[in-house]
């Protein structure tokens, strides 16, 4: 079992007025946090775990989530 799960999601507005999507972890000692997830990290996210729909991610681990983080800011990067 993952440290943390996906234990709810909802769509955000960002500053910018696009939407962002907001999943829940809760973390193995019942405590929660908010992880916010932008249109790359989302999609990326919604592939890995062959979900179409936001509500398809509960229950996917953190893993999904960090590993979802890093395709979107590894497309700032150059070489």
């Amino acid at each position: 079992m993952s440290v943390a799960v996906i234990t709810a999601t909802r769509v955000g507005a960002a500053h910018d007025g696009v939407a962002e999507l907001v999943v829940t972890l809760t973390h193995g000692n019942g405590s929660t946090s908010e992880v916010i997830l932008d249109h790359f990290a989302s999609s990326e996210l919604l592939r890995s775990c062959e979900a179409t729909h936001p509500d398809e991610l509960l229950g996917a681990g953190f893993e999904k989530v960090r590993d979802a983080l890093a395709v979107s800011w590894n497309r700032f990067q150059t070489t």
